[in-house]
């Protein structure tokens, strides 16, 4: 528990709303009655850069001493933190450098500019921008702000948790949290298990970059040979290690999900939101449905966290005709 109690003293401490916001937590009416559960979705879609990361990127940096931030920092990331760090920066007026993937929506290199970060285009996935930024960070002596792996990082996250927990005052059955690196997951374990540790904790990955489930079976990190980009702010190939440390003992399942259940789950946020997530933004809603059908549970709150809605728009036909077609299957 004493792990538990340093990351809430410091979720308490993180100075978040100087940028970000305090995000509804509002019913989703049409799924809640379909699948027999109250489902409440956690809105980070709505913050400034239109995700979560806005949480953990503001912590990471207002704890730079002066000359750190005089220096500049240097991240890498698939596009939602790197959005995150950029505004950051800007409102602290630090430069920030930013590699992200060559495979990165150009919706999310433009988030990155339009805040004034530059934005480096290097390698296929998430590994090689990483990589690149650690190098970048070395020979420069730019500070790297990692992405996930990070106890500050990890605190702003897991803001998340703490307005739950003061927004919905009755019984709590679950939360599902989308999991890339497991900083999200980590900082809403901390403190939602040191609290109220009779809610369940739920991861939701992609099948094709479940690196969090590989890891608890395999009882250590591992790293994934591939991973897949459909869900590109999730495409992380091995789980962070200081949120290893918090989900190995305070997570209590984890679930994938195909890509097909993705695009289903956005067309769902939209029936009840008219808003439009992007993959990761909707695992965990999809793991929330993916529970219910194999549990059978019925009567329970349940929460999502609808982590983001930077998505290309070209990529919207896609989605539609995956989401349709898997309705059809789901129907037949």
């Amino acid at each position: 528990m004493a792990l538990l109690e340093h990351y809430v003293k410091m979720i308490l401490a993180a100075p978040v709303y100087d940028l970000a916001i305090c995000t509804p937590l509002q019913v989703a009416p049409a799924l809640s009655l379909r699948l027999g559960n109250q489902v409440l979705l956690k809105r980070e879609d709505l913050q400034p850069t239109f995700s979560f990361k806005i949480r953990g990127a503001y912590n990471r940096l207002a704890q730079l001493s002066a000359e750190q931030k005089q220096r500049g920092v240097i991240t890498a990331s698939a596009g939602n933190h790197a959005q995150g760090v950029a505004l950051a920066a800007r409102e602290l007026g630090i430069k920030a450098t930013i590699v992200m993937p060559e495979t990165t929506p150009e919706l999310k290199v433009l988030g990155v500019r339009s805040r004034g970060g530059e934005a480096l285009l290097h390698g296929p996935s998430f590994p090689f921008a990483l990589a690149h930024a650690l190098a970048l960070a070395e020979r420069t002596g730019c500070t790297f702000v990692p992405p996930f792996d990070d106890p500050h990082v990890i605190a702003g996250q897991g803001t998340v948790a703490m307005e739950i927990l003061r927004q919905h005052q009755g019984p709590l059955d679950a939360i599902f949290v989308p999991v890339g690196g497991g900083g999200l997951i980590a900082g809403i374990a901390a403190y939602v298990k040191y609290l109220q540790p009779q809610i369940r904790i739920v991861g939701v990955e992609s099948e094709h970059s479940n690196c969090l489930q590989q890891a608890l079976l395999a009882g250590e990190r591992v790293i994934l040979p591939t991973v897949g980009t459909f869900a590109d702010g999730v495409a992380v190939a091995q789980i962070g290690e200081y949120g290893f440390q918090i989900c190995r003992q305070h997570v209590d399942q984890v679930i994938s999900v195909s890509n097909d259940e993705l695009c289903a789950a956005i067309k769902d946020i939209y029936d009840d939101t008219r808003s439009i997530t992007e993959p990761s933004g909707a695992l965990a809603v999809a793991g929330i449905k993916r529970y219910v059908a194999d549990s059978g549970a019925r009567g329970q709150t349940l929460v999502a966290i609808d982590s983001g809605a930077n998505i290309n728009f070209d990529s919207l036909r896609h989605v539609a005709e995956r989401a349709a077609l898997c309705t059809a299957v789901a129907q037949a």
